[in-house]
């Protein structure tokens, strides 16, 4: 039972940090879990497996994966999962290729993200295959096919597969209905669209709004109109998507009468747009800067520049398409000096004006996070710079688009431009991300094409790249080739050991890079102290804190937050507790390192005294903190005042419990027997479908003999996984300790009624 509840825990512990990515916290978990002699637990592996890909590190989730020895579906959909969302497609159909049984889930998500990622003519591929191997299609994959259909403009698939879905009774989900509608749009088939959009039992407003939208687009506009109308006598919710749809339909057709309720105005210019407009002072979306940017663009491209300005001056906010919208708007009107007035009074806002208006505004869309707005500017410019280049590269790999960025790199290899440092830092970044080691292997030959073969600059982004694709040599190949290296080329490589799990090389540079005089930072001190955490080396740990203090960054929060986790996961909490009482500044992770140490170590009374300071000094627990809190209580028997904790979460800070928080509370109250407020707890948690709860109270009741709650437990377990044997020979061994025999039979009985079979013992010796 023990080691059920130390799984148990381990799995609460990971799927906080599945919640909060905290891939450090995952990987000191994972060290954990392989020196305890869990390392074929298919179970846990598979968290872990979820963990990396959620934290980005694919790559890891990848090697985990590959030595695995009894992976299951889970492992092969959660693997295939992370690979589509990253958008590591090839990855992903390889995988899929390999999975030794597939299901229908498995075909949709290889489909959907085909299609979500422009590769439509693959996701009809599998598609294609999906059938041939008698698996039926779902809404989703429907939905998905349509979308590929759509974005190839493939008109007769579409009709196939519009077919399919009439013989499967799906053309009428809403999913497949928008996807029909859609496809019609594109394909310039308005009328078969409304035809697919009337046998729509529940439209929606994403319909409404994406019939609309085609209507327009193929200038349609009257059509548009009439089906606005319609929204509104259906009763559809009105939102600003909606409006500006409607809006752009106004824009399109200048001086067109339309009719508001039946209400006709063709004296009065642009009376459509202005009736709009008040519509949506009428809704409450006079504050809605999205609706209020297409107000003024259906203005300015009506040619009411008037009405533009009025509304222009009375938003309580602007933003750079605002500026934009007047600005190209009395443009268009061939008003140039209003829009000189206009750009002066843009930069006079700090907001840099745009190429549209004669100043390059790539770099300030960058900066903002719109990096398609400024790919559109940088297509527009006649012969971008290579500082244009490195700035849409740039926002391309901080908003985590790297494989755009990587593309457009090699748009710019095509083009014969010389590559600076810059920009072979950015695509170095980008490739380290995504584990993309063949281009990262590209940049490099590029880099020393381009003579920059001793930059540290480069050779830290090499390194980097190379350590984070799991090319340990190639890094420190690159390393040891340079002939001074600065702190960042350090920190790169001891973090990238580290990173691969080579924690004593790591260590071992560390100490190198004191040797050749080279003076450690905050982040050289935080690494080394994680890779002490991980041997579980409190003598090297006790070495480097002295060297920290000596150095002078003993008061810094990161180091020594870091400091708290190595003394406690160490077994030493008294030191960490005399650092933490040092610390003249803590942030809430401080805090919560010296709570869960203490709740590691079996201290829950300090652990709970700490948890009351930190309030009484303003701090402001977070899931995590009520986590270690709970931990502590329920390792240490205080039931009454983890209950205390519990309900303080919402009531006093508004947080609501997750499945780690009651199962936390399940196993304390259940330590303490104390089942009747179990079952309270259980008849109002949310986190009914959560495996590890259930498993927790089952242990619970089997120790305590509680047979009515341990059946409730084992049922709820057999729901969410009728072919685990584990409830049904837990339930059964409890039965059998009771001297109930017929219902161990009973149990028996409907084991091998629904084909379950007991897992195997074997041993590690």
């Amino acid at each position: 039972m023990h080691a059920r509840i130390n799984t148990a825990y381990l799995v609460n512990l990971l799927q906080t940090s599945i919640d909060t990515k905290a891939y450090s916290a995952g990987k000191l978990l994972h060290a954990h879990i392989l020196r305890i002699g869990l390392s074929a637990d298919t179970f846990l592996l598979n968290r872990l497996i979820e963990l990396y890909s959620k934290s980005g590190h694919i790559h890891t989730a990848r090697h985990l994966f590959d030595q695995m020895l009894e992976p299951n579906v889970y492992s092969w959909h959660s693997l295939l999962t992370a690979y589509c969302k990253q958008g590591q497609l090839d990855n992903a159909h390889e995988l899929f290729s390999n999975m030794p049984e597939r299901n229908t889930v498995s075909w949709n998500t290889l489909i959907s993200a085909f299609a979500r990622n422009h590769h439509e003519t693959k996701a009809l591929k599998v598609y294609s295959q999906m059938n041939a191997h008698g698996f039926s299609p779902t809404h989703i994959t429907f939905a998905s096919v349509l979308s590929a259909c759509g974005g190839l403009a493939e008109l007769e698939y579409g009709r196939v597969s519009h077919a399919s879905a009439v013989k499967y009774g799906l053309h009428k989900n809403v999913y497949v209905g928008n996807a029909l509608l859609s496809l019609y749009v594109k394909c310039s088939c308005p009328r078969d669209a409304l035809i697919a959009f009337r046998e729509l039992d529940e439209p929606n407003e994403v319909s409404f709004t994406a019939m609309m939208c085609g209507l327009v687009d193929n200038h349609q506009v009257e059509e548009a109109f009439e089906m606005f109308r319609l929204i509104q006598r259906s009763g559809i919710r009105i939102d600003s998507v909606t409006l500006s749809s409607v809006l752009r339909g106004c824009a399109k057709r200048r001086g067109l009468n339309f009719g508001w309720n039946g209400e006709t105005d063709s004296d009065l210019p642009n009376t459509h747009g202005k009736q709009v407009h008040c519509f949506t002072i009428k809704l409450g979306f006079q504050g809605d800067l999205h609706v209020c940017n297409s107000l003024l663009d259906m203005y300015a491209k009506n040619g009411d520049m008037e009405s533009a300005v009025v509304l222009f001056g009375n938003l309580s906010e602007t933003s750079t398409v605002s500026w934009n919208v007047m600005i190209s708007g009395f443009g268009q009107n061939h008003d140039k000096e209003r829009a000189k007035e206009y750009m002066e009074r843009m930069r006079g806002m700090g907001v840099e004006p745009d190429d549209v208006t004669y100043i390059n505004m790539l770099a300030a869309y960058v900066k903002s996070g719109d990096v398609e707005n400024g790919r559109l500017i940088f297509e527009s410019m006649a012969c971008p710079s290579l500082i244009s280049w490195n700035a849409i590269l740039s926002g391309y790999s901080q908003n985590e688009e790297h494989l755009k960025a990587l593309k457009l790199f090699r748009e710019m290899q095509f083009q014969n431009l010389r590559p600076d440092r810059t920009t072979l830092a950015i695509i170095l970044s980008s490739c380290s991300e995504i584990g993309f080691l063949e281009s990262g292997v590209q940049v490099h030959a590029t880099s020393l094409k381009c003579v920059f073969p001793g930059d540290i600059y480069i050779a830290s982004g090499l390194i980097g790249m190379y350590l984070k694709c799991g090319r340990v040599e190639a890094a420190v190949r690159i390393f040891d080739g340079l002939t001074q290296a600065d702190i960042v080329c350090w920190n790169s490589l001891i973090t990238g050991l580290s990173y691969n799990s080579l924690d004593k090389e790591a260590f071992t540079f560390f100490k190198r890079m004191l040797q050749m005089g080279m003076l450690p930072n905050e982040f050289s001190f935080a690494t080394t102290l994680s890779c002490c955490t991980k041997l579980s080396s409190l003598s090297q740990g006790r070495q480097l804190h002295g060297l920290i203090i000596k150095d002078g960054y003993g008061n810094d929060v990161v180091v020594g937050s870091t400091l708290i986790d190595m003394y406690s996961k160490c077994g030493d909490v008294d030191e960490a507790r005399v650092h933490f009482d040092m610390m003249p500044y803590k942030n809430i992770i401080t805090w919560n390192e010296m709570i869960h140490g203490y709740a590691q170590n079996g201290c829950g009374d300090e652990a709970i005294f700490l948890y009351e300071d930190m309030i009484c000094s303003g701090g402001i627990p977070d899931v995590i903190t009520f986590i270690a809190a709970l931990t502590a209580c329920s390792h240490s028997g205080l039931v009454n005042l983890g209950l205390k904790i519990f309900n303080s979460m919402q009531q006093q800070y508004g947080l609501m419990p997750l499945a780690d928080h009651y199962t936390c509370m399940i196993d304390c109250l259940g330590r303490a027997a104390r089942f009747s407020e179990i079952q309270e707890l259980i008849d109002k948690m949310s986190c009914k479908d959560d495996s590890v709860v259930w498993e927790v109270l089952l242990s619970s009741c089997r120790l305590h003999g509680n047979v009515t709650l341990a059946r409730r437990a084992a049922e709820e377990l057999i729901r969410l996984n009728p072919q685990n044997s584990a409830p049904y020979v837990l339930l059964a061994n409890m039965y059998t300790s009771l001297g109930r025999w017929d219902d161990t039979e009973e149990i028996r009985a409907a084991m091998l009624e629904r084909q379950v079979t007991k897992d195997p013992g074997f041993s590690w010796g």
